[in-house]
């Protein structure tokens, strides 16, 4: 352990972290040696010599053996439910299964110890790196069982597979329409629906797994320990069809003590009409967990943009002109673009100074696009993590003309825009090391470089991880530096974060150990 024994008497100072490279992320004081905590607010830092200075009898010491502390990591964009649930799912991962043949036989093996009836969720596939080099198909998904209802997701969460007990059990047939924000895959000559659905996660909540409350409780108790030991603090929640349902169970699971990090949960831009009419608005809750910006899908996967554009501005112009902050889902180029403009068009006609629209994701942008979210003074929170697990999908997919502007962080960096970093977890490792290595890296899972001209320094990318995220939810004067005042939300590493082989030693939420290595 690292503690070091009790002191006696009373104390202003309740604990003291020494004997650290601390990389406080404060430009006016960027290293000190310690780290004094009263209650769950940092007091005091500084260099060795300032330590006498405090009143420090009866403090807690932890002696942190010369190695580095850091701001508690904050990852600005994950989908929390979905992580804990791919966690007990059949794992369908690129690393796990490399073909459609090995999807129905992990389904099949998971079938043979569920009761009939039961739907089997599985998650993580990707059709770039299955032999097959297409999607699985409800014919494919029927081989693996036929009495359970089965979900496959795509491994980006903007696609999920069907078997045919799954789409019975949804009502999904040949003359379903298209919902508004998603498409139904059908057979060109019978119009059937194929199982393949893009961007309708929200319409499949009906399909149950199991006992919901204790499958819920198990997955959230494993993602919790997972993130608490990648020395993660806080979390903003991304999901796009977040309800005041959706809210009250993941504020409730923070208030149970289940969810140990702070939690910013984003409203679904769909459910705006449901959150105003319970009275939930932006900053509702506290500083453990709060509501924060509205989540709008801008998808072009299926070649055109959903939700239409019309509906989108004004989706966007909604959001501007009630005063609150809007994230966009952007990926592809002519969606950076529509983001882009729009968000130009709604500061343009009704100017509000740090509204801090997001775009997340921001995979293609081009530099006259870069120039226009600096503009519209737009915030991207971005996947520095994706060029390592995606980077050859994207090589082998992107136009060559478009593979210099793939995730241009640099680019963005010197147009002046404020960068996030996030996980996009299930779809990737929330692990902000390896985030913090893609970043500065630049390499593939195989090896290749991927727009090294692109790269951060281990300083930017740090930043990212922690005052970026924080300062994309307008959490900047509590968490994501260490300065005197904020939270004591810290994380202790063995080494230098720039070293690859770096570990969370130690994960700390206001001034309390929540995870030791």
């Amino acid at each position: 352990m690292l503690f070091a024994a009790e002191g006696t008497g009373c104390t202003v100072i309740d604990l003291i972290l020494e004997n650290a490279r601390v990389l406080t992320l404060d430009p006016q004081q960027p290293t000190v040696w310690y780290v004094a905590i009263e209650g769950d607010r940092i007091a005091s830092v500084g260099p060795q010599q300032a330590l006498g200075a405090l009143p420090t009898v009866g403090a807690k010491r932890i002696d942190c053996q010369g190695m580095t502390l850091a701001p508690g990591f904050h990852d600005a964009h994950i989908h929390l439910l979905a992580y804990a649930s791919s966690l007990l799912q059949v794992d369908c991962r690129p690393g796990n299964v490399g073909s459609i043949a090995g999807i129905v036989e992990a389904i099949r093996q998971r079938a043979s110890s569920t009761p009939a009836g039961q739907c089997i969720r599985a998650c993580g596939y990707d059709e770039f790196y299955l032999q097959e080099g297409r999607h699985p198909n409800r014919n494919d998904l029927d081989g693996a069982t036929r009495s359970h209802p089965v979900r496959l997701d795509h491994r980006t969460g903007h696609a999920s597979v069907l078997n045919s007990a799954a789409l019975d059990a949804l009502s999904i047939g040949r003359h379903t329409p298209d919902p508004v924000d998603g498409v139904i895959d059908r057979d060109k000559t019978t119009g059937e629906p194929t199982g393949l659905l893009f961007e309708m996660s929200r319409h499949l909540r009906p399909l149950r797994v199991g006992d919901d409350a204790v499958d819920r409780h198990q997955a959230i108790a494993l993602a919790n320990q997972q993130l608490l030991s990648q020395g993660i603090t806080s979390l903003q929640d991304a999901g796009a069809d977040n309800d005041p349902d959706r809210w009250d169970a993941l504020r409730k699971l923070k208030e149970d003590g289940a969810v140990t990090p702070r939690l910013s949960v984003m409203r679904g831009a769909f459910k705006l009409d449901e959150f105003e009419a319970a009275g939930l608005r932006p900053g509702n809750g506290n500083h453990d967990a709060s509501l924060g910006a509205v989540k709008v899908m801008l998808s072009y996967t299926t070649g055109g943009a959903q939700p239409e554009p019309e509906v989108f501005r004004s989706l966007v112009e909604r959001v501007h002109r009630a005063g609150h902050q809007v994230a966009i889902h952007a990926v592809e180029s002519e969606a950076v673009e529509l983001a882009a403009s729009c968000l130009l068009g709604v500061q343009g006609q009704w100017p509000r100074p740090d509204a801090r629209h997001r775009v997340e994701h921001c995979c293609e942008c081009p530099p006259e696009l870069a120039a226009m979210l600096a503009e519209a003074g737009a915030v991207v929170v971005t996947q520095p993590v994706f060029t390592y697990a995606y980077g050859d999908k994207y090589l082998a997919l992107t136009p060559s003309e478009l593979h210099t502007h793939l995730y241009p962080l640099k680019t963005l960096r010197q147009r002046g825009i404020r960068l996030g970093s996030g996980s996009d977890a299930p779809v990737a490792t929330p692990n902000p090391i390896q985030s913090i290595h893609s970043a500065t890296a630049r390499y593939t899972v195989e090896g290749i470089p991927f727009n090294p001209d692109q790269s951060l320094s281990v300083d930017v990318a740090l930043w990212m991880e922690t005052m970026g995220g924080a300062y994309a939810g307008f959490q900047e004067q509590r968490v994501g530096s260490i300065e005197k005042g904020k939270l004591a939300d810290l994380v202790l590493l063995s080494r230098d974060p720039r070293d690859k082989s770096a570990e969370v030693v130690m994960t700390m939420v206001g001034g309390q150990v929540v995870w030791e290595r």
